[in-house]
């Protein structure tokens, strides 16, 4: 794509006011997830059991969301046009985060970053069957470009090395799955409605087992770290919410990338790990799919415009035919 290209494919995306809102959010969000991951992984290194760290994730959410929007404050906040899909969306973000901390107790944070970037691939493939907007040859070739991407970092030898990285795949397509509900549910339900239900089906899985997974924290500093990981799933995924309900969810995708950005940092300044050479280049090939399925959005919503019949001068369309 030469430069005069990509500068008209942004046009339309440009003049969308909220479609920036919503892209400017989804850039946003990667920061809480980030840290959010760095802390579950501070915290399997104290030798806090992983599943009460996705225990307090829930508990905190719950709380918090429950102080501000509830059937009391908000009357029929409760009520859902799609209450299954508002249940399966809440066991799939649940079971992403529990398989993600199970994976960060011997995965950096930049690998199971990298892995998770297939979920913006696994949206843009999904999106068509599911949410009605299907992928054209050159997003479809894009997407196969990404999966190869991830080939590179999840190779033989590495999945020997480290079989954690399963936990990292399963948790890559609840995420895929879960962004695909999201944006569904956006056409039935509130925001309010949504993040009501958001941390419910996680508190119900991981509440009867909490006799059997409950460690006193050692510290003040466990205590709030727990705290922390509820703090920054909620917010994250309350501009997650925000985001899909101003734009499609295949012109969101490709902004979560920007986490990798973040996990790097924070594995490094607070764990020594720096990514390998398989990992940068299998996250370069996927988000550079990822930037690929923005442009190829961008050109189609381009040329759709073109092809609208322009307004009538003289506002006869506004007025009824008799």
């Amino acid at each position: 794509m030469s430069a005069r290209q990509a500068g008209e494919a942004v046009g339309p995306v440009a003049r969308d006011p909220r479609r920036l809102v919503g892209i400017a959010l989804m850039c946003i969000a990667p920061v809480f997830f980030a840290g959010l991951d760095a802390t579950g992984k501070v915290l399997a290194g104290t030798g806090v059991d992983p599943l009460l760290t996705t225990f307090m994730r829930y508990a905190v959410n719950v709380t918090l969301v429950t102080a501000f929007i509830n059937p009391v404050t908000r009357p029929g906040v409760s009520r859902s046009r799609r209450l299954p899909l508002q249940i399966l969306r809440s066991l799939l973000l649940f079971g992403s985060t529990a398989l993600n901390f199970l994976a960060l107790r011997s995965l950096q944070l930049a690998e199971t970053i990298s892995i998770q970037f297939a979920a913006p691939l696994t949206v843009a493939l999904l999106a068509g069957p599911l949410l009605g907007e299907w992928s054209s040859r050159m997003r479809l070739a894009a997407v196969a470009a990404g999966f190869v991407g991830v080939l590179v970092i999840v190779r033989p030898d590495a999945l020997v090395a480290k079989p954690a990285i399963l936990f990292s795949l399963g948790a890559m397509l609840c995420y895929a799955i879960y962004v695909i509900v999201t944006r569904k549910l956006a056409a039935y339900d509130s925001t309010a409605t949504t993040m009501f239900y958001t941390g419910l089906g996680g508190l119900a899985v991981m509440s009867p087992l909490l006799p059997w997974i409950w460690t006193a924290p050692a510290s003040g500093t466990v205590w709030a770290m727990l705290i922390a990981v509820g703090l920054f799933g909620t917010i994250g995924h309350w501009l997650l919410v925000l985001a899909h309900a101003r734009a499609p969810a295949s012109l969101l995708a490709p902004f979560i990338y920007t986490q990798i950005l973040w996990s790097v940092l924070l594995g490094y300044l607070l764990f020594g790990d720096m990514p390998s050479l398989w990992t940068m280049l299998g996250a370069a090939i996927i988000v550079a799919s990822g930037l690929a399925l923005l442009g190829e959005d961008a050109l189609m919503r381009r040329h759709a415009r073109r092809r609208e019949p322009p307004p009538p001068r003289d506002g006869a369309a506004s007025r009824p035919q008799r």
